[in-house]
């Protein structure tokens, strides 16, 4: 295999897209976000065809040029996709890749005063702007979203509550069952705060931004609590409430509830209804994650069972929570048939 990048059967499109919604948001990240569209084989030539569409989002600390990195001697994400395309195993779909990004690493596409509007960008701005100026279907049984991790926790929970925007999800390895994914990690934070930083998480700050990212055992899970307490847990005014108390781990009830509020798991019951009305459904994760997300899988699934969805796609497969890329085109082609408009 040719190991540097080769002409897509398709093409990208890449767009700097102001949004107004991100202006000014708590953090002060950019407002100016890159959004790339992938036109898939055909689509200059038959200018009468509309497309499913499909919205890829990212894990936590991904930013967009990330889908382009490549492992050795493995194709990325976009170079699979176009070639499931360009073989024809699939149903053609116009792709959206979109930047959810903070500086506390992500977003879990949810409204926030701790982190910004960005559940409200994606289905907002988007959304109508993608269906504005390509040759989309715009209707939710033929739109799809799809991510990893925090973005596969973002496919799960976008379209319960915007059934009218999204007919289809693909979740690989989503946060979900917070119990199995996060709570084991508020112990881990408790000791490296006491040990290197004085029980602070602002001295923790300030070290990390002084050097390498993530150069430290502890950084990752002292950037995943505190990013998912801006996300689940922050008070109107913007303050940050953790879940659990730093010097102890012990778990403060009130704040923990917040959290839980926002598992997929638990929010299936209340978005029954939407959960029914989607026409794909698709599950996965390594049976070796390292955040156990595979446990989450199988709960969510089981949430999915109990209001009468059995018409999912769900597989564990022999692997960890990492490189899996190989598995998007999988989950992609399964949302392309079953978004595709009918013949």
């Amino acid at each position: 295999m040719e190991p540097w990048s080769f002409e897509p059967a398709g093409r990208f499109e890449e767009t700097l897209f102001a949004s107004e919604v991100l202006r000014g948001n708590p953090l002060g990240d950019p407002h100016d976000r890159p959004l790339w569209v992938y036109l898939p084989p055909g689509y200059d030539d038959e200018t009468e065809r509309r497309y499913a569409s499909v919205y890829m989002i990212q894990g936590l600390t991904g930013q967009l040029d990330m889908w382009r990195n490549r492992a050795a001697f493995r194709r990325n994400f976009p170079e699979l996709a176009d070639g499931l395309f360009a073989r024809g195993e699939a149903p053609p779909c116009v792709l959206v890749w979109v930047d959810c990004w903070t500086s506390l690493g992500g977003s879990q596409f949810l409204d926030s005063p701790g982190t910004g509007s960005y559940h409200t960008y994606l289905c907002e701005e988007v959304v109508p702007w993608v269906d504005a100026n390509y040759r989309t279907l715009p209707a939710p049984e033929h739109r799809g979203i799809a991510g990893k991790s925090s973005g596969g926790y973002g496919a799960m929970v976008t379209p319960m509550l915007r059934p009218d925007l999204f007919g289809g999800l693909a979740t690989h390895a989503g946060d979900a069952l917070f119990e199995t994914s996060y709570l084991s990690e508020f112990r881990e934070v408790a000791r490296a705060l006491r040990d290197e930083y004085e029980g602070s998480y602002e001295r923790f700050w300030e070290d990390f931004r002084s050097r390498p990212a993530l150069s430290k055992e502890s950084d990752h899970v002292l950037v995943n609590s505190w990013c998912m307490a801006a996300c689940y847990s922050a008070d109107p005014n913007g303050t940050v409430r953790l879940p659990f108390d730093t010097d102890t781990g012990e778990l403060v009830p009130e704040v923990w509830e917040r959290w839980l509020a926002w598992d997929p798991v638990r929010m299936v019951p209340q978005y029954a209804d939407a959960l029914r009305s989607l026409r794909a459904i698709y599950v996965d994760a390594g049976t070796k994650d390292e955040w156990f997300l595979d446990l989450g899988a199988e709960a969510f699934r089981r949430a999915l069972a109990e209001i009468g969805v059995t018409d999912v796609h769900f597989e564990l497969f022999d692997a960890g929570h990492m490189a899996i890329e190989y598995r998007y085109p999988l989950s992609l082609k399964y949302l392309a048939e079953r978004l595709a408009p009918e013949t």
